[in-house]
């Protein structure tokens, strides 16, 4: 079965300072037919102008990534002794604050409780990211934080592994039964992945255009899959390189 979330009917909240589509159901958007994908439970493409941001907030038992598509985004958390021994990759300024850009994937743990802010890192130019939510296989352990670069050129062509349950082949470590993968596409060119039996799949595409089987999506529409076995065949159909996100879920 596959069920097609196009990116025009998503929920949209516009405050000046942000620009955000919602996949699924979040803050004042409710749509109880779109209130997650399996563990899957939010996908927020937002943009945030020069200067604007997330004001600090607490989340707990929630695993969030964050993708940046162009700009800069700063994170700065709690800076707990237990989450700085976790990463310090890429810090600035303060040791609380890192800056992630495009090519980046940044994971944070909510685990039992942690307090975080997230914002534009430029003061002249737009940051495009995309805030993902995946429910923890576990509940109440220490937070966490990772952030690693990726190279895109790596995945052109080619599906890379961005984050995993064990941190295989470099990806990020998290705390579902869940993989992130994604491949970038030029015009014609073409990926494909055997699903699973048992496992379900979201597919966002976050840039450009594809063909999926005679299916057209275009940058911020996403196909949800689930009760499927065999190939799925993906094919750029821009000449923008296509950037896809695929979800490999439980069921």
């Amino acid at each position: 079965m596959r069920i097609l979330r196009s990116a025009s009917e998503r929920g949209r909240v516009d405050v000046g300072w942000l620009d955000s589509r919602h996949t699924f159901s979040f803050g004042h958007y409710h749509d109880p037919q779109w209130m997650g994908f399996g563990p899957l439970r939010v996908i927020n493409e937002d943009r945030v102008a020069p200067g604007g941001g997330f004001a600090p907030h607490r989340h707990a038992n929630m695993e969030i990534l964050s993708y940046v598509l162009s700009g800069a985004l700063a994170h700065r958390d709690s800076a707990s002794d237990v989450l700085r021994s976790f990463d310090k990759l890429r810090m600035s300024g303060a040791q609380d604050e890192r800056v992630l850009r495009p090519g980046e994937l940044q994971w944070m743990s909510a685990g039992h409780g942690i307090e975080h802010s997230e914002f534009n890192a430029s003061d002249s130019e737009p940051v495009h990211f995309l805030q993902i939510w995946i429910q923890p296989d576990r509940v109440n352990a220490p937070p966490a934080y990772a952030q690693r670069a990726f190279d895109p050129q790596a995945r052109r062509g080619r599906w890379g592994v961005l984050a995993s349950p064990d941190g295989a082949d470099g990806s990020l470590a998290i705390r579902q039964q869940a993989w992130l993968r994604a491949v970038q596409l030029g015009l014609g060119e073409t990926a494909a992945w055997t699903l699973q039996p048992g496992r379900r799949y979201w597919l966002h595409l976050a840039r450009g255009a594809i063909d999926i089987g005679g299916q057209s999506l275009a940058a911020g529409d996403a196909l949800g899959i689930h009760e499927e076995s065999g190939e799925l065949q993906i094919t750029g159909a821009d000449d923008e390189v296509a950037d896809v996100l695929l979800f490999d879920l439980p069921a």
